[in-house]
């Protein structure tokens, strides 16, 4: 399983021309309209006669990454079994580098060595990210409800 992240990288792809974001706004409509709930999906490639059947959740990833090609943003796939260094998962985050070294030292996310240097596996930084986000979600739930129970609003 891989995992399609915009990119901040400009060094990853080349900038997108004109032509390229309308194809690719183009392309993603039309993907977007023509997917099914099936399975599968199959595509066709107009250079040859042959059919190629793909499985949904790839057509699905290429309908995103279209998309955000067509809004003329780089894209980055990530197998979900990648391994991290903490300069790089602390940019996924959008946290400084120390900030993630504390994180690590205080057993938020696991980690291993590889040589003298932590490794981060990316599963466990989407892991990260998910509770995160549900805990801060959950903590603007209280305090909204603790505004409204004090009349503040």
């Amino acid at each position: 399983m891989a995992f399609l992240q915009k990119s901040s990288d400009e060094k990853i792809s080349p900038p997108l021309s004109e032509g390229d974001i309308s194809l690719a706004g183009e392309s993603s409509r039309r993907l977007a309209v023509a997917l099914g709930k099936g399975k599968a999906a199959k595509i066709r490639i107009i250079d040859g006669d042959e059919d190629i059947t793909v499985p949904l959740s790839a057509m699905r990833m290429l309908l995103d990454m279209l998309t955000h090609m067509a809004e003329g943003e780089a894209v980055t796939m990530v197998p979900i079994h990648a391994e991290f260094t903490t300069q790089r998962a602390a940019d996924f985050l959008n946290v400084s580098r120390p900030y993630f070294v504390k994180l690590l030292e205080q057993d938020k996310l696991p980690y291993h060595m590889v040589g003298s240097h932590r490794r981060v596996y990316f599963r466990d930084l989407l892991e990260y990210k998910k509770q995160s986000m549900k805990d801060r979600f959950n903590a603007m739930d209280e305090l909204s409800a603790q505004a409204q129970k004090l009349d503040m609003y």
